[in-house]
């Protein structure tokens, strides 16, 4: 029986690249020849070369800037640049299925796959979709969504609600190592704030201001994202991380509650391992608004409380974060109505299915 081999895509940042993670385990594990296109220079590439056994294809890429700049001018003609990279990847590897988690590295390759018809499954991670994948969807066989109200913003006949696709080596956690890896204790509750794969300066600037009080009652975690990590402020109860990838699922098994941004990936992981979550959503000036959608979910379902980073103050973050402390029991409670596991099981046999 020929080999049956399947092509994935995703990039920018992290969190278009988490499910892929989730996913090629057990492709690897069945037998799948992988191969995986990302941008020259993104995130993707750093985790994905630590896989063995996959074949990484840079592309040229564009970006999508929410400002004026000259670079915008040179976009499209990368963009069709990547296209012919893509399409060059498709032609030699053969995939029979390709997976896009999206990124503008994605759109490329969706395009090409079309163009050499090769089916291609695209996930959406936020509740309304991105840019990226709304551009690429007219070249796609089929749509999942993580959030059931994303159906809505998508063609009927090919989106399919799923749920969120987790990593299952984040519940296999060893509380030893995480307690080695921080030099933390289990004597005071222990707060993980992360402000997505490229950090929050804000978020970083007012941890730090009120690290002398937070200290008082709590130990912190905080991974605050490349060339963010400021020696200055090291100290017993605090430890600092620019990204943290394998060792993930430990500092997971010894926090207590989750300050975060909101991507849609991070958060359902949270949710995934009934940890107690204060969103602070990236503001409409700095985005699409996506993470203010996703964030007010959660809120709605009692997984997690919301900060606006318009209302982001260092009295304010210190009252909210006891206020989630103190509320830590009926979130949980919430929580336990959740369940990950399906929405794994779902995907795989989407592909599956595609590939045949």
């Amino acid at each position: 029986m020929k080999q049956k081999r399947i092509l994935f895509t995703g990039g920018g940042t992290a969190g278009h690249v988490i499910v892929n993670l989730a996913l090629i385990p057990y492709f690897q594990k069945e037998g799948w020849k992988i191969d995986y296109i990302g941008s020259k220079q993104g995130i993707e590439r750093d985790l994905i070369k630590e896989i063995p056994n996959i074949t990484y294809y840079p592309i040229s890429t564009g970006k999508l800037r929410r400002y004026f700049s000259l670079e915008n001018l040179k976009d499209p003609f990368k963009v069709l640049k990547g296209t012919i990279d893509a399409w060059n990847v498709i032609r030699k590897t053969k995939p029979n299925v390709i997976f896009s988690k999206g990124g503008f590295v994605s759109v490329p390759v969706v395009v090409a796959a079309r163009f050499r018809r090769v089916p291609t499954i695209i996930h959406e991670s936020d509740l309304t979709p991105g840019l990226a994948n709304k551009l690429a969807t007219p070249f796609a066989k089929k749509v999942l969504t993580t959030f059931p109200e994303t159906v809505k913003y998508l063609p009927e006949k090919k989106t399919v609600y799923v749920g969120a696709v987790i990593r299952e080596e984040l519940f296999q956690g060893n509380k030893s190592r995480g307690y080695q890896l921080t030099n933390l204790t289990s004597e005071k509750p222990i707060i993980l704030i992360m402000g997505g794969s490229i950090g929050s300066r804000k978020i970083n600037e007012i941890v730090r201001e009120n690290l002398d009080a937070f200290l008082q009652k709590y130990q912190i975690i905080h991974i605050c994202g490349r060339n963010n990590v400021d020696s200055s402020f090291e100290q017993k109860g605090y430890v600092q991380f620019e990204y943290i990838n394998e060792d993930l699922k430990n500092l997971f098994a010894i926090t207590d509650f989750v300050i975060s941004r909101a991507g849609a990936n991070a958060i359902f992981e949270f949710l995934a391992l009934d940890l107690p979550m204060l969103l602070i959503p990236l503001s409409l000036a700095a985005s699409r608004g996506d993470q203010i959608d996703n964030a007010k979910s959660f809120q709605k379902n009692g997984f997690a409380h919301v900060l606006p980073e318009e209302e982001l103050t260092t009295d304010r973050f210190l009252q909210e974060v006891i206020k989630l402390e103190k509320a830590v029991p009926v979130i949980k409670d919430k929580m336990k109505q959740y369940s990950s596991e399906e929405s794994r099981r779902q995907v795989i046999h989407f592909i599956e299915e595609m590939a045949k």
